[in-house]
């Protein structure tokens, strides 16, 4: 099939591309960029402004049968102020507001028949010790007001008859992912270990699996609104750092404590200090297997791969 993926240079996009590709689809990526920069071998570049819905993108749009939305400025990419946070918020809306309104102009007979759209684990804010399935409800943080911003933005595909999936991504584990690295530098450094009190719930993914949830997305016909992205060997971040020490070989017993991350980060601490025990219970229910469902198994292929 022909699939457009907004946000498809960016991290997990860039390896979904890849995978959508080897199997033989065509892959469209909508850029900012444009030919500036070399598309990943077999899809193809199209210029946007993810801000309206002008230009040839959208009549790539009539011949699709597909769109993946992972657009949006960067959650790691820079201290939380009051203008970065309207960054993070705006450049996500504007972007789903532009593919929604595309498709309103797209012929019913000719629009594409499924929208997966990225969104958050942190939807759910910080939870304490409640298990959460995807009817869980919703936080009141502000990642968890975004993800449920952006949800919603989304949503106003599926009057169109469109399918819309919402991925919501627990922290993904991978070489290049920039929140990966930060959370095993102190043990590259021998100071590693656990943050705050360590007794909050941390919820990940391998890069293997991030990829697999958006295709089982784009290819059942059975997915349909939010999935939790998470592996199901679910932690407490105390015990996360002690795996994460015992892979690489370094010491775990540094913690560093919640009021420091707050001081140091602001807002932003509440990306390690929050925390919610989400199950993949809908992924499971539809019999998605994942290739990296234990912690030390992902974090020895993440640490060791080349």
């Amino acid at each position: 099939m022909k699939v457009l993926v907004a946000g498809g240079s960016g991290f997990i996009g860039a390896h979904l591309v890849k995978s959508l590709v080897k199997d033989g689809h065509e892959v469209v990526v909508l850029s900012r960029r444009g030919e500036t920069e070399a598309p990943p071998a077999g899809a193809r570049f199209v210029r946007w402004d993810g801000r309206r819905a002008e230009g040839d993108w959208v009549s790539e749009l009539g011949s699709a049968q597909a769109i993946v939305n992972l657009a949006g400025a960067s959650i790691g990419g820079g201290r939380w102020t009051r203008r970065r946070m309207e960054v993070l918020i705006s450049s996500r809306l504007s972007a789903t507001a532009a593919l929604v309104q595309a498709l309103e102009r797209t012929p019913a007979e000719r629009r594409p028949r499924v929208l997966v759209n990225a969104s958050g684990i942190d939807y759910y804010g910080n939870r304490g010790d409640e298990v959460i399935t995807e009817d869980g409800a919703a936080g009141d943080s502000f990642l968890a007001r975004l993800s449920q911003q952006w949800e919603t933005a989304a949503q106003k595909a599926e009057p169109l008859g469109v399918r819309v999936v919402k991925i919501r991504t627990a922290m993904v584990f991978g070489r290049e992912a920039l929140a990966f690295r930060l959370l095993t530098l102190p043990f590259r450094l021998f100071v590693g270990g656990p943050l705050g009190d360590g007794r909050q719930w941390f919820t990940w993914i391998h890069i293997d699996d991030i990829v697999g949830l958006y295709r089982l997305g784009l290819e059942s016909l059975q997915a349909s609104g939010p999935i939790n992205a998470v592996a199901p060997d679910v932690r407490r971040e105390a015990e996360v750092a002690k795996e994460i020490g015992r892979v690489m070989h370094r010491p775990a017993f540094f913690p560093v404590p919640a009021f420091v991350l707050r001081l140091v980060l602001g807002a932003q601490s509440q990306l390690l200090l929050d925390g919610r025990h989400a199950t993949p219970a809908k992924p499971q229910a539809l019999g998605y297997r994942f290739k990296f469902g234990g912690l030390h198994e992902a974090l020895e292929d993440t640490i060791r791969r080349r």
